[in-house]
């Protein structure tokens, strides 16, 4: 089983949601709507010096699954270069 997170611009959270579910059947997720931060590119801060924010998405996954969820990411990604989307997973134990 794997964790799976990925950390996004909120402009492209429908995007990613609908290809995740529509890709991985039963797929079960929690979102953290707004997410604060600093990452390479620029700050996400929601003021009005930066006013872009982010999302948070978790989801625990079989590893076939994980795989899967990983490579719609990266076609979203690629689709949205500039959109911050990063994506991580670790092992998990229920």
């Amino acid at each position: 089983m794997k964790r799976l997170e990925v950390i996004a611009n909120r402009s492209v959270q429908d995007d990613l949601l609908e290809a995740l579910e529509g890709a991985l059947p039963n797929f079960y997720y929690s979102v953290v709507p707004l997410v604060h931060g600093r990452g390479r590119q620029k700050r996400k801060l929601g003021t009005a010096t930066w006013p872009e924010e982010n999302f948070l998405l978790l989801a625990y996954l079989p590893d076939e699954a994980c795989g899967t969820a990983r490579e719609v990411v990266a076609r979203i990604k690629a689709r949205f270069p500039k959109e911050g989307i990063k994506v991580f997973s670790v092992s998990a134990d229920e």
